[in-house]
């Protein structure tokens, strides 16, 4: 099997690990990609928001099937385009991909569908803003109803913070704030067919201790020793498969991943957001655990035959992954600072790195690595990913010390 790998991240960079694991795969290119994948396969030039250049790409490459990692490509009508091509791609149809690509979309599929979330204003003038901002009380939330690569939520007790960012976004979702653990689950879907990956926990903001400002991610573990037995089973119920048949009824069916991001309140879990592909960095700790091939999972997504496929195989204890972020990230990213101990080490995903012309490896975004180890618990894995972490080096680095601490130690207390 030729596979196109679409994305330059740490995600992709992940998904590339697992689909040359696949024995299946006879040859994978990455594109654009970046230095970490250039050492799994061909790396090919594309703008992977142009729809006619990526289903172009892939008819050159003879590819049998094409993955869109990041989500501005799908919402841009990228998996639309490879599938008009008569060739498989594992990912939504822009239609279906508004489930990311739009707050407010989201929303009104959920109140069709009965699926448990928070209430919600959507909020077009100040005005309305205000009002929301005034019903539900702090802690206030205020998303912007677009694409924000996982930056374009506040939540704060600080009114006037909230306010400004509704203002700044101009078209924002109010929510009521859901207390209780997060939580990610990734669904493998072809839209009726769904298979359930493991559960994960990301921690979003900069800083030790849930402080600062959101980030894309700044590190996640798998799975989840302190999650309700009956989780998964649970949402597949009360979200996923309502969901899917709410789309199906739409005439958006949703194959591909559909991420499903939770609080588990005290009435139980209620989603916070859904997106339209695998979660950054909560699949780089969920895909080390995965024994299956991936190649074969995602294929058989692509062409409607999830059901015949065999349950997912995991490996025993647990994955940990941290990253690493550059210099005055996120509100900036310093680029250029020269990076060591990263290049051909197992474990460590690049997502913004870059080479100069002489060869060196250099920071080329906000998140730069992931440091990802395996253990046989959360402790030893813990234990494993910060050791890379201490291997590798670049100015400015930025990473948290507490991912999965609570969760070792277990401290973490369900509402």
């Amino acid at each position: 099997m030729r596979v196109l790998l679409i994305g330059t991240g740490g995600r992709e960079h992940a998904l590339a690990a697992a689909l040359t694991a696949d024995p299946a795969v006879t040859a994978l290119i990455c594109a654009p990609g970046n230095p970490g994948m250039a050492a799994l396969g061909e790396l090919a030039d594309v703008d992977p928001l142009d729809p006619g250049a990526v289903a172009a790409l892939a008819v050159e490459l003879a590819a049998d099937l094409v993955v869109v990692g990041p989500e501005a490509p799908l919402v841009a009508g990228v998996a639309d385009a490879v599938r008009a091509k008569g060739i498989p791609c594992f990912g939504p149809s822009q239609q279906a991909a508004q489930l990311e690509g739009s707050k407010a979309f989201a929303k009104d599929v959920m109140r069709a569908a009965g699926v448990p979330t928070a209430r919600s204003f959507l909020c077009t003038t100040p005005e309305e803003l205000a009002a929301a901002l005034d019903e539900f009380g702090p802690p206030y939330v205020v998303k912007d109803d677009g694409l924000a690569a996982g930056k374009g939520v506040v939540v704060t007790d600080d009114r006037e913070a909230a306010l400004a960012h509704g203002v700044a976004c101009g078209r924002v979702v109010v929510e009521e704030y859901l207390a209780g653990p997060e939580v990610s689950l990734f669904v493998v879907t072809d839209g009726v067919a769904a298979v359930p990956l493991q559960p994960a926990q990301d921690f979003k903001r900069i800083f030790d201790g849930d402080r600062g400002p959101n980030t894309g991610g700044m590190g996640a573990y798998s799975p989840l020793p302190w999650a309700p037995p009956d989780l998964v089973e649970r949402v597949m119920a009360t979200v996923v498969q309502p969901t899917l048949a709410e789309m199906r009824a739409r005439e958006a069916t949703f194959s591909g991943t559909l991420y499903v991001g939770l609080a588990l309140t005290a009435d139980g879990p209620k989603v916070i957001e859904f997106n339209c592909r695998f979660g950054d960095p909560e699949t780089q700790a969920v895909l080390a655990r995965l024994e299956t091939p991936l190649a074969g999972v995602l294929h058989a997504a692509a062409v409607g035959k999830l059901a015949e496929d065999p349950p997912l195989a995991w490996r025993s204890g647990a994955a940990v992954c941290v990253v690493l972020a550059s210099a005055g990230y996120p509100e900036s990213a310093r680029k250029g600072d020269v990076i060591t101990g990263a290049d051909g080490v197992p474990g460590v995903l690049h997502a913004g790195t870059a080479r100069t012309a002489d060869g060196a490896l250099v920071t080329a975004g906000g998140r730069v690595l992931t440091c990802t180890a395996l253990g046989a618990n959360l402790a030893e894995a813990r234990d494993a990913a910060y050791a890379l972490v201490r291997g590798v080096d670049f100015d400015g680095a930025q990473f948290r010390t507490d991912i999965a601490l609570a969760a070792a130690e277990g401290s973490i207390v369900l509402p």
